[in-house]
């Protein structure tokens, strides 16, 4: 058999011991934040029936949708006809009826249709998997990432969305986080801003165009609004609500002024009002909405889906693109035929929180070593003595190694080494014989001699 030099397929990634237990102290983190309040976790297929995915995403998303093709002959059930003629894009129905899941939303809203009357609304959920896309690799793109979301559906109430708010502020400190932005808008504010403007139709337009501001600056946008149908009198009127500075109280006053004539917009900043003074009830100590909270009306994430509030949470301390966000949508479960359920939910992006945490230095010390103790293999004779100490030091809930062959010291040392473990517990004949075991700090190089008793204590 011809030997296949081993590859990774492209826009994938192996992770290592050190590396999953970087992402499992995030993940970890953020579900017992979820739980707190109220969220349970499910988990859906990896892959999906091609149908429940295909449009879904737009004409360009599905194109990044990963088929999976038939088992067996896939071919002997395609047309002749589309055969000869080669023609790739109808003739993927008839060679496919799976794919990988392109996003965790689509099957969520696939699970709330199907399990519809097991579920108990409001229905908090998060979920935690990856998602696949074929899209062309790069730096920070893979073909294979985790999303992690957290949603609620059945519950009009704003006080999901002010917990939404909670939940990224609580969660992000735990991981360690100080300086970030959890910036807020709401769709029907913007939808008023292009009625005020008398083009509601180009609201799309508007705002690609001013949610660019960061990266273009203001003459950039204002020449993409001028190229997508806006006239200068327009762009006299928009300056002013782009550039709101003030507080967030001032900011919603100013709008209120401008907006006036809008009903849908006045809507909007009364929801915004309603969220804020949930946080401000729920939030004690009275720092979230001042030190974490911005109104940033560029914001404009998901507009084809999103109906009223928006998130987007970007961190102040590296530089970097948004690290979460999301919005409440009113007709998920609409495509899967359950018509008029509303939703808020928000995602958290672990790849990218990952690599801020990395960059910092926040990832606790003690989550680098999975093992706490080595027990060194000095002889087979010994293994009588050693191996019930071991079963009693797991009992205790201490993650111990015996090392499984009595090689060179010089070896086994490297191993505790090379593994970050902290501890190195020498059993020779006289630790044996004496009871007393000598316990060594990799870090110190300080030697001492326990009990088994006084063993286990200094571990815990």
């Amino acid at each position: 058999m011809a030997i296949v030099k081993p590859s990774l397929a492209k826009g994938t990634r192996d992770f290592s011991p050190a590396e999953m237990e970087k992402r499992n102290y995030i993940f970890n983190t953020l579900k017992k934040v979820f739980m707190k309040y109220g969220y349970r976790e499910i988990q859906t297929p990896s892959f999906e029936n091609l149908s429940t995915l295909t449009g879904k995403y737009g004409d360009e998303g599905d194109k990044l949708i990963f088929k999976i093709l038939n088992s067996g002959d896939y071919l002997s059930k395609a047309p002749a006809d589309l055969l000869a003629e080669k023609a790739a894009t109808k003739l993927i129905p008839h060679l496919s009826e799976k794919a990988l899941r392109y996003d965790l939303t689509v099957p969520f809203a696939r699970y709330v249709v199907m399990h519809q009357n097991d579920i108990t609304l409001p229905f908090k959920r998060f979920q935690i998997q990856p998602v696949w896309r074929a899209d062309r690799p790069q730096r920070g793109r893979y073909r294979e990432f985790y999303q992690c979301d957290v949603d609620v559906v059945g519950s009009p109430s704003l006080l999901n969305e002010a917990e939404f708010i909670l939940i990224y502020q609580e969660a992000l400190s735990n991981l360690g986080l100080k300086d970030f932005t959890i910036k807020i808008n709401n769709r029907k504010i913007l939808s008023g801003i292009a009625e005020v403007l008398g083009k509601p139709e180009l609201i799309i337009d508007m705002t690609v165009a001013i949610d660019k501001l960061d990266k273009i600056g203001l003459e950039g946008v204002n020449k993409e609004l001028l190229e997508r149908g806006f006239t200068q009198d327009d762009i006299a009127t928009l300056k002013p609500i782009i550039l709101l500075e003030g507080s967030t109280l001032e900011k919603l006053g100013q709008l209120k002024e401008i907006l006036a004539s809008s009903e849908v917009g006045l809507k909007g900043i009364q929801e915004l009002e309603e969220t804020f003074a949930y946080v401000a009830a729920l939030d004690a100590s009275a720092q979230v909405l001042t030190n974490f909270v911005e109104l940033d009306i560029t914001l404009a994430r998901g507009l084809n889906y999103y109906t009223g509030c928006i998130f987007e949470v970007k961190t102040n301390e590296v530089a970097m693109g948004s690290i979460g966000g999301g919005g409440r949508y009113d007709d998920l479960t609409g495509m899967f035929g359950l018509k008029d359920l509303t939703g808020v939910g928000v995602s958290f992006g672990a790849d990218r929180i990952y690599d801020v945490l990395l960059e910092l230095d926040l990832y606790p010390k003690q989550q680098i070593a999975g093992t706490k103790l080595l027990i060194v293999n000095f002889e087979k004779a010994l293994e009588a003595y050693t191996l019930p100490l071991l079963f009693a030091l797991r009992q205790a809930d201490i993650a111990v190694e015996l090392y499984p062959s009595a090689v060179k010291l010089k070896k086994q040392m490297s191993y505790a080494d090379a593994k970050a473990i902290p501890y190195v517990l020498l059993v020779g004949e006289e630790e044996a014989a004496s009871g007393m075991l000598s316990l060594k700090n990799m870090d110190s190089g300080e030697q001492v001699k326990l009990s088994q008793e006084e063993l286990i204590k200094h571990l815990k």
